[in-house]
């Protein structure tokens, strides 16, 4: 049995990505100022907000910069390197093609999850780690951190990722039931909003504000996956203390509840020539 090396098969799949970005260069050159046009609107929109109110719930502006910065980075990993590939599985049901990745002598959700690659947005995480710097920069936090407090926050920063991963590729395997889902990932981003903004927006809400703060934090934790990073780097005590544990337990469910909808989802595929 031939044992594929994964990271070999990374480097190849990251090549191959370049290779299309070269090839329209022009596409490359607007997505970038697109991106960036989108993300000047939103600084200059908290800018104007914070204009006229000194804080909100407690989150100061640079201390609310510094969380849209933890925010922008995980959704940029997500968004460059696992979005396209879920959002394509659906089209290799369709075309027959998911036969081909099936037959290949390597894990198939590591296959299609890493496949391709979108660059240009991997480039705007180069705007997140500036405006998590500068924020960083102005409320003098940078001799107060520690190298552990670092590397808390890149692991928190990667098991919301898993968290984000899990939950889009649990959604993408449904298209071997449903056959086309566009509808369940409209459903992904209206879900996945409510995590741009930090948990305790929601305190001191009443009826479905409330209702929003705890199924979001207790029945799908996504209000914790930006917030906790946030709260680590920014020092900032997180109330109350365990919803981190809740937080990494469950990016570590998530991702063996993912896995398993994935192959349960396998089991029910039938092939183009079938």
């Amino acid at each position: 049995m031939v044992v594929p090396h994964y990271y070999r098969v990374l480097r190849i799949f990251a090549r191959n990505s370049l290779v299309r970005e070269l090839q329209f260069r022009g596409n490359f050159v607007i997505t970038v100022i697109s991106n960036a046009l989108w993300f000047s609107a939103q600084l200059i929109l908290f800018n104007i907000i914070y204009g006229n109110v000194k804080e909100i719930n407690g989150w100061g502006r640079f201390e609310f910069f510094a969380f849209m910065a933890t925010g922008m980075l995980i959704n940029k990993l997500i968004e460059s390197i696992f979005m396209p590939n879920c959002a394509n599985f659906s089209e290799l049901i369709r075309t027959g093609n998911l036969d081909f990745a099936l037959l290949k002598p390597i894990d198939t959700q590591f296959l299609i999850s890493f496949e391709k690659l979108d660059l240009a947005r991997l480039t705007d995480m180069v705007f997140g780690l500036t405006l998590l710097g500068y924020s960083l920069a102005q409320l003098n936090a940078f001799s107060r951190i520690t190298a552990m407090q670092v590397v808390m926050y890149l692991i928190l920063i990667v098991l919301a990722v898993m968290f984000f991963y899990s939950l889009m590729i649990a959604l993408a395997s449904t298209s071997i039931w449903f056959g086309r889902n566009q509808g369940l990932y409209d459903f992904w981003f209206y879900v996945t909003i409510f995590a741009r903004y930090p948990r305790s927006i929601y305190d001191g809400s009443s009826g479905f504000g409330l209702a929003l703060q705890t199924a979001f934090t207790y029945v799908l934790p996504i209000l914790l996956v930006v917030t906790v990073p946030a709260h680590v780097i920014l020092e900032k005590a997180l109330n109350p203390s365990w919803l981190t544990a809740v937080m990494v337990a469950a990016s570590v469910v998530g991702l063996f509840v993912s896995r398993a909808v994935f192959h349960r989802s396998l089991m029910s595929y039938r092939s183009a020539s079938s």
